[in-house]
């Protein structure tokens, strides 16, 4: 009676676990985005977006483009401001848990180039510095499925490295947004 009971409990589950498992093939998400600068003090408050595609391999893991573009402005010395701009470009694995139906964590380790435009304005004029470097975002968040082609990206947190002049920078990254799910991975 007990194996009886176990086969008809599976058999009633199997429905409900395939579905769960199903994943779509391309995710595409957008949203606001805060970044915690480390600018060797006291640190800088960046408010901007975020914009993602993940590209799904198998139904657990996929290759992610991410790219964020993150804005602020602060005073140096009384009359001599800045604003500041950064940009991160980064691409890697992401790996994704679907057993359940609505929630589905996800972590990353991405790869790219940071970029930093930093314009000073002060009675004279302005000027404005470029620079690229070396970064590196390992993360993740928790999606929560709302329909089978919209979730809602509850949060993602990232902790970011950059290479500046040689010096390495240690920032945190958090995001949130919607995520358009297109296409089934089978």
């Amino acid at each position: 009676m007990r194996k009886l009971f176990l086969i008809a409990a599976l058999a009633l589950a199997l429905p409900l676990i395939a579905q769960a498992q199903d994943a779509p093939s391309t995710e595409i998400f957008g949203g606001y985005s805060y970044l915690r600068g480390d600018d060797g003090s006291d640190g800088v408050d960046l408010h901007g977006w975020n914009a993602s595609f993940n590209q799904n391999i198998v139904k657990w893991a996929g290759i992610k483009a991410d790219f964020s573009g993150h804005y602020g402005g602060f005073t140096i010395v009384p009359g001599l401001g800045s604003d500041l701009s950064a940009h991160l470009f980064l691409i890697g694995p992401q790996f994704t848990i679907r057993k359940s139906e609505r929630l589905q964590p996800f972590a990353h380790v991405l790869l790219g180039i940071a970029r930093t435009d930093i314009t000073y304005f002060d009675v004279t004029g302005r000027i404005t510095a470029r620079d690229s470097a070396f970064a590196l975002a390992v993360g993740g968040g928790l999606d929560v499925k709302v329909t089978d082609h919209l979730a809602v990206r509850l949060f993602q947190t990232d902790y970011v490295l950059t290479r500046f002049d040689d010096d390495n920078q240690h920032n945190f990254r958090a995001s949130t947004g919607l995520v358009l799910r297109l296409g089934k991975k089978d």
